[in-house]
């Protein structure tokens, strides 16, 4: 469901900032800076979607404490550091730059509680 969800979000929100952003920024000094930020934050909101429904698709054959927590952490990363961005980008508020790397460490768990899982089930084989 949460690999769904994101790739909908992403791809939705990934259009919205090639057509809708886009343009209501031409007129912004910083438009270029704000649609690279859309722009990143889309591409890794989409990675981590699909990630989420490989994640998924896998389970059963992973310890199921360590696809929780990576599912989760990938979760909460997407919403800090997919989020902060896509946020930033629409009202230039930078401030909201202080979620982003929170968000990108948090990404970053999700995928070593993969790793921790993989080497688990390594061991169990």
């Amino acid at each position: 469901m949460a690999a769904a969800i994101n790739g909908f979000l992403a791809v939705a929100l990934g259009a919205f900032g090639a057509h809708g952003l886009a343009s209501r920024l031409a007129h912004v000094e910083n438009a270029a800076k704000r649609l690279e930020w859309w722009n990143t934050a889309s591409h890794y909101h989409l990675v981590h979607a699909l990630a989420l429904g490989l994640l998924a698709a896998f389970c059963p054959q992973l310890p199921a404490r360590w696809v929780s927590w990576a599912g989760a952490s990938w979760t909460i990363g997407i919403f800090l550091f997919c989020g902060s961005l896509y946020a930033m980008s629409a009202s230039g508020r930078t401030s909201l730059a202080l979620a982003t790397p929170f968000g990108g460490l948090a990404l970053l768990v999700g995928w070593v509680m993969l790793a921790i899982g993989a080497a688990r089930l390594e061991r169990i084989s």
